[in-house]
């Protein structure tokens, strides 16, 4: 942890922890293939509908943490995904954990919208959490 990420008490402010989560998504996304220029071309991004954090440990300047990323929901359409990201310390112990629904932007439209095929393939295909929940797709099918 950097002494940029500290606050006033000596110890890692609360957005850093959301910076962490978002990194490790997009680093997950980006080893799939599907990088900042990937979402440019197409007109569309990613987009938080709710994020939680649980603070558990402190975390200190010069820390050494691991972030990791699990699916632990999402619909079969790809358009909606909850990804829980937790935060270890060196030592092993749990320091945090983030928890973000979230879904797809058409950035052109400003609205929710579906991922394209591979996308939506490949959040199928990621690392899911033994607690992994279907959530209903983005759009009802049918009348």
């Amino acid at each position: 942890m950097r002494w940029s990420d500290t606050d006033a008490n000596g110890h890692v402010r609360h957005t850093i922890y959301a910076e962490m989560g978002v990194e490790s998504r997009m680093s997950w996304l980006d080893q799939g293939g599907f990088g900042w220029a990937w979402f440019e071309e197409r007109g569309l991004g990613p987009v938080l509908l709710e994020e939680r954090i649980e603070y558990l440990r402190e975390l200190g300047i010069g820390e050494t943490v691991q972030v990791d990323m699990l699916l632990c929901a999402g619909s079969a359409d790809g358009g909606r995904w909850r990804m829980r990201h937790t935060v270890t310390r060196a030592s092993g112990e749990t320091a945090a954990r983030v928890t973000a629904l979230g879904g797809w932007i058409d950035l052109r439209a400003r609205r929710l919208a579906l991922p394209p095929p591979e996308l939506a393939a490949y959040l199928r295909s990621g690392p899911r959490s033994d607690d992994f929940e279907v959530l209903p797709p983005l759009r009802r099918q049918g009348p």
